[in-house]
């Protein structure tokens, strides 16, 4: 279908009353930061116009003082920006004196219009400077030495004096293993299962508190809460004997930075009545024992009688930074619907929705001693019967009365729940599930007409909260939790639309550059604990998962830091490639397998070498087509000339060795075999028409009109109807409710997505989440333009399809929110649009119209070519 480009720049029409206002300042994609990893940091705010339609800021100023009252245009000793003349920018790169370790800034700006009218100056917002070097640190590693009790999750401990009058009171925790912090029976945050993960044998995270408001005058007391998490000496960098914990106390006063309190061996630790097991490895999480005997508050550890002296540990060099992504924390809370006596102790649970958290049980009237096994399965077996021995938490009874289970160093992902070794069930409100995810900004929402696609998108978007957590997007938070580069890969489009995920992948990303060998050699997950399947589609997520995150969020920190990285491994591609394409490469002790599509339907040969061969290597060709795009934004011409060259040569190779002129088609001639030549440029133009021909007949003769594909080709698929136009495609093939397909999914009970069509393994995976982003960008026609990236540039596309009528949709984007609403009723369309400032908007329409109206006035067509922020109605008649 054509598209048509609507010209409504002028149009008049106030928005509302009001003057320029500047909104949600961040810096590094974080509000007020306590600790960042570097010393420049990139600024980013929002303008909201209060004027008329396009009149979006022409000019900012920023200033950055040390002190808040030195916040002001003649004293800002940091830096005075000047009137810059710039549109808004998605972030604005520090430019004043030379920031160091433990400094903490104040910044606010303040826009102009293009009639020179300035805002008022914003709020003040803060953003500090983390510890970045080794030298920085005056605490050291402690743990409890030599101890029996491997597993317990203790207590460390220190009391001592302060006095006040410090500015700032921070507390920098650098755990190797996860903690909770505690300052006089407080409380540090409400962040959970800190810190974020990271590789332990290149690096380990710190995070920092801002404790003032729990100190008193007088003495004071430091309660550190330590669980092992991914810290095992089975994985690289691990030492036994952990959990491992150093922290140190800093304050301000008068401009100067002092170390008053750090971790050595004048510390002293205790049981804290937790207890850790399980290896982590694939389908051996463990979990908690909870021994209510000898439990007592981190709030309250007076109780405590046995106190033992801490030991410095000998932990392997590495390198500690601040952590730059969002926490975790406990974002919603509910009780199990129902629950069915299985014996005559034991009850099932059923939460009425996967999750991944935690859960809290109230348990009253347990004789002492007793030992409650609390278990987890995230679907039953096909009778119907709970999938015993997979998950599983222990409470020991105190004898007390009252005893409450709660997670604090695991987590576990399930809908139904099993209590076994009890008299007496407790109550629906006894037992509190808390999901729990990463805490990013931004939103997303999506509505149509159809209660089938309602139902498809928001089983995606809701299993996107369960998998990002940690800092990384886990391929499933039961089974593996790890961060594989296909799952990845296939979701981000998806994830990064719905959420700001901006911090996460500064996050992520760092571990992949962490987990690269020698050579360029990558694996397939990261972090990367064991060995992991996967294939180059996996491996080269350092490349195109930075560049859809430079493409959502415009900020080219990532390609800048990561580049040589992505240079590195595509040098280790070129090793393993013959007459110029790439051929399996040998399995190593971190990486195995090399696929292609994985987790298809069944009756496709996934691992079929022809279809191997050319899906690998298609996606090589993207990386190509990708870094010459990245270099030349780098400014590195030369080199993208180079990666061009080398996705040029790909063209001819691939379609000369896999195209089957006679049948017009590709390969094995599946989905992906016939999508992903014509998606990645391959496939010549004269034969584009009869490829897509083949497609055709295939999907509805060979597939019966259902998606025949897997977690690599349902992306491709997704990607090239949208580009293409083909939402109808797309939208036949999601209406089929036989297997294999979503509907089938949910009407056998699905909440979450599976991770095989058949339901096989894990019912809350990653593998098939990528075709939520078509609800976005064909349904509601929201593209992000890799012109102007960070959605600085937009093109409004909606697509229709027959039967769908309306489609709501509204998405955060790092100029503001922008919405779409149409409907297309009685051969007229009708479409609303709220376009934030700052963003310059293409609209296309879904056909031509006889008749025109923009905000209620006839419009004569035209084929050019923007729009400008605010509200807009168009109307067009068939």
């Amino acid at each position: 279908m054509k598209r048509y480009i609507l010209s409504v720049l002028g149009l008049g029409g106030v928005l509302a009353a009001g003057a320029l206002e500047v909104t949600g300042l961040k810096c590094e994609s974080l509000v007020d930061p306590l600790a960042i990893e570097n010393t420049q940091p990139r600024f980013s705010w929002q303008s909201d116009a209060g004027v008329r339609r396009g009149e979006d800021p022409t000019a900012y100023q920023i200033l950055v003082a040390s002190d808040k009252a030195l916040l002001d245009e003649k004293n800002a000793d940091l830096w005075n920006s000047g009137k810059v003349m710039s549109p808004i920018l998605p972030s604005v790169t520090y430019a004043g004196k030379e920031l160091r370790p433990k400094d903490f800034s104040y910044w606010k700006v303040r826009v102009w219009n293009k009639d020179g009218k300035v805002s008022d100056w914003s709020p003040a917002a803060t953003f500090g400077i983390g510890l970045l070097d080794e030298g920085d640190w005056k605490g050291v590693f402690i743990g409890r030495g030599d101890v029996a009790d491997k597993d317990n999750s203790p207590f460390f401990r220190k009391s001592f004096e302060w006095n006040g009058g410090d500015d700032k009171v921070l507390l920098h925790v650098n755990s190797l293993g996860y903690h909770e912090v505690y300052v006089n029976g407080c409380p540090a945050g409400d962040a959970v299962l800190s810190p974020a993960v990271a590789q332990f044998s290149k690096r380990s995270q710190i995070v920092t508190y801002d404790i003032a408001p729990l100190l008193r005058r007088g003495g004071n007391d430091i309660v550190l809460w330590l669980g092992r998490g991914w810290f095992h000496d089975s994985f690289p960098g691990g030492v036994s004997g952990g959990p491992f914990v150093r922290a140190q106390m800093e304050t301000l006063s008068g401009g100067q930075w002092k170390t008053v309190l750090a971790t050595d061996s004048t510390w002293s630790w205790a049981d804290s009545g937790y207890s850790s097991f399980g290896s982590w490895w694939p389908h051996q999480f463990g979990g908690e024992t909870v021994d209510c005997r000898k439990t007592v508050s981190a709030a309250d550890v007076s109780a405590i009688v046995k106190w033992h002296n801490a030991t410095e540990a000998a932990i392997p060099s590495h390198k500690a930074t601040p952590q730059m992504a969002e926490p975790n924390r406990c974002t919603r809370s509910f009780h199990p619907v129902s629950k069915i006596s299985d014996g005559d102790s034991a009850w099932i649970y059923d939460l009425g929705t996967n999750f991944t958290g935690w859960t809290e049980i109230d348990f009253k009237g347990l004789p002492e001693g007793r030992k409650v096994r609390i278990s987890y399965c995230d679907f039953m077996n096909e009778d119907g019967k709970f999938r015993d021995g997979l998950y599983e938490d222990y409470l020991i009874a105190s004898g007390r009365g009252h005893d409450r289970f709660v997670n604090k160093f695991n987590y576990k992902a399930y809908r139904y729940l099993k209590l076994s070794g009890l008299s007496e069930a407790p109550q629906l409100s006894g037992i509190t599930a808390k999901l729990i995810h990463t805490d990013y900004s931004g939103e997303a929402s999506f509505e149509c007409s159809d209660p089938d696609l309602n139902a498809i998108h928001n089983m995606m978007s809701y299993t996107m909260r369960c998998l990002t957590l940690g800092g990384y997007m886990v391929d499933c938070p039961q089974v593996e939790r790890l961060g594989y580069g296909g799952d990845g890969n296939a979701s981000t489009p998806f994830v990064q639309t719905i959420f700001n995920m901006a911090p996460t992948y500064m996050n992520w990303m760092q571990a992949w550059a962490d987990c690269m060998r020698e050579g360029g050699s990558m694996p397939n997950t990261a972090p990367n604990p064991y060995t992991a399947g996967g294939g180059p589609y996996w491996c080269g997520f350092i490349i195109t998962a930075s560049w859809q995150t430079y493409l959502n969020y415009g900020d080219t920190r990532l390609l800048e830091r990561y580049y040589p990285y992505m240079k590195e491994w595509l040098g280790y591609v070129e090793k393993h490639s013959v007459d110029g394409l790439l051929e399996p490469w040998p399995e190593t002790e971190y990486r195995g397998w090399f696929l292609g599509d994985w987790a298809t339907p069944a009756g496709i040969d996934q691992t079929d070498p022809r279809s191997v061969g050319l899906v690998t290597n298609c996606y090589i060709k993207v990386c190509y087509q990708t870094m010459a795009k990245i270099a030349s934004l780098l400014g590195k011409e030369t080199e993208a000339r180079r990666w061009q060259a080398e996705a040029d040569k790909l063209v001819e190779l691939l379609h000369n060795k896999y195209y089957d002129k006679a049948a017009h088609s590709y390969a094995t001639g599946t989905q992906i075999d016939l999508i992903y030549p014509m998606l990645a440029g391959v496939t010549p133009r004269d034969c584009i028409d009869d490829v897509e021909l083949t497609l055709e007949t295939v999907t509805a003769g060979r597939y019966r009109g259902h998606l025949a594909t897997g977690l690599m080709g349902l992306p491709i698929i997704t990607e090239w109807a949208i580009l293409n136009r083909k939402a109808d495609f797309v939208y036949g093939m999601l209406k089929k409710r036989e297997y294999p397909g979503f509907l089938y999914m949910l009407d056998n009970g699905a909440t979450t997505t599976w991770e095989h069509w058949n339901g096989e393994r894990s019912h809350i995976h990653n593998c098939y989440n990528s075709i939520g982003v078509w609800f976005y960008q064909a349904l509601a026609g929201i593209r992000p333009d890799e012109t102007g990236a960070g959605y600085k540039r937009v093109c409004i596309s909606p697509q229709t399809v027959d039967g769908i009528d309306w489609v709501k949709a509204a998405k955060d984007t790092p100029f503001g929110r922008i919405a779409v609403e149409w409907t297309d009723k009685d051969r007229e369309f009708s479409l609303k649009l709220d376009i934030p400032v700052g963003c310059e908007t293409s609209l296309q329409l879904p056909f031509k119209p006889s008749v025109l109206t923009v905000n209620g006035k006839k419009h004569e067509y035209a084929e050019t070519i923007k729009m400008p922020s605010g509200r807009h109605t168009i109307v067009c008649r068939r």
